[in-house]
């Protein structure tokens, strides 16, 4: 039997009720959704950096 702990109390999932099974895949849904929103700033600062010194690369040196 499954369970999940929350506030240090291990609960049964399967004692659960509708409500809070809805709640918890609510809140498991949120969880995927913010690692592939995190992932995703990961790559588009990735990008950002990558064109960042593509820029400087071409920009003109100084004058002395």
């Amino acid at each position: 039997m499954p369970t999940i702990k929350i506030d240090n109390i291990d609960y049964d999932l399967d004692s659960l009720s509708d409500d809070a099974k809805a709640q918890l895949q609510s809140i498991q849904f949120v969880d995927q959704e913010l690692a592939r929103l995190q992932a995703q700033v990961a790559a588009m600062q990735t990008a950002r950096n990558a064109y960042v010194s593509a820029l400087k690369a071409a920009l003109p040196t100084a004058p002395m």
